[in-house]
């Protein structure tokens, strides 16, 4: 139990989740070519998994002065695993990952692609090391991670397979998959301001420099409103321009239930956040619709395959 709190397997699970969603409930559903083999396509999921599990160790091993303040029953560095041990743990899980990543890119005979997986290791181990403590650099770097773990399904499955005759149709899949990447990085990417509010006490104490300590909790959540007004509004656009137009009710209902409503609430409930509980349930909320906005990719597909 301490080894899947230090990998917090609840979000690799989601990770996990999300990339099979988008391409058995999505990509499968399309009559395209893919790239990798389902085992192969499994094997992609499981080295994303690793390496963003060995994010997870390396970032607890550095917080592990944060946290005890924050989040004191979440430490577990000392508590059951030694900081060697983790060490171990993250080395041998960030192997495995790149190795993993190193034999898929071979199998694309695109060899070079091998530099995706040590980029995103390296940059997590940056992440948890320095850039964490740079205001707003931090909270994009995790932002920007997730979405591309939706990108490096076009990267390894679609891209591979495209050729002169089938190139618009892929790159409207791939199209798509990028909405959802968006989606994704605006979603998390508030949600790690929020995670700033919500921890501000012990950050501080750690002399770190984030948004809610540089500028003070009132004015960033000023600017998480105004962050998530954007979401809200380009949802809408996207429910109306792609669904709505074309009469995919089921998914313009669902978007509208589980998407805006959610957000809307979020945007009427930061007004009166206050105390850390507050953050903590509006982070959760911001949690649930990144996964409801992730499992829309399934309605979508029902909604077209028995609207046919």
């Amino acid at each position: 139990m301490k080894f899947l709190k230090l990998i917090r397997y609840q979000n690799l699970l989601m990770l996990a989740f999300m990339q099979l969603l988008f391409r058995y409930a999505f990509l499968k559903q399309q009559d395209i070519p893919l790239a990798l083999a389902d085992w192969q396509y499994g094997l992609l999921v499981l080295s994303t998994v690793l390496i963003a599990a060995a994010g997870y160790v390396i970032n607890n091993v550095m917080d592990v002065a944060t946290d005890t303040i924050n989040k004191p029953n979440d430490v577990v560095i000392g508590k059951g695993i030694s900081e060697t041990a983790a060490y171990n743990i993250y080395i041998g899980l960030n192997i495995t990952g790149v190795a993993i990543g190193c034999y898929l890119s071979n199998v694309i005979m695109r060899p070079g692609f091998v530099v995706l997986f040590i980029l995103i290791a390296s940059v997590l181990y940056f992440y948890s090391t320095s850039l964490k403590q740079i205001m707003v650099l931090g909270n994009f770097v995790v932002a920007a991670l997730l979405s591309f773990s939706v990108i490096i399904i076009g990267v390894f499955d679609l891209f591979p397979a495209t050729n002169g005759e089938n190139q618009a149709q892929m790159a409207s899949m791939f199209s798509i998959l990028i909405d959802y990447a968006l989606f994704a990085f605006m979603i998390n990417f508030i949600r790690e301001i929020v995670k700033d509010i919500e921890d501000v006490n012990g950050d501080y104490n750690q002399g770190m420099n984030t948004l809610p300590i540089a500028i003070g909790i009132s004015r960033t959540t000023k600017i998480v409103l105004a962050l998530a007004i954007i979401p809200f509004i380009l949802c809408l656009f996207y429910t109306n321009k792609y669904f709505l137009a074309n009469n995919l009710f089921i998914v313009t209902f669902y978007a509208f239930a589980f998407v805006l409503a959610p957000l809307l609430y979020f945007i009427v409930k930061i007004f009166s956040a206050k105390s850390q509980k507050d953050f903590h349930h509006l982070s959760t909320v911001l949690k649930l619709i990144l996964l409801f906005g992730i499992l829309s990719i399934l309605v979508i597909a029902l909604n077209i395959k028995y609207n046919a």
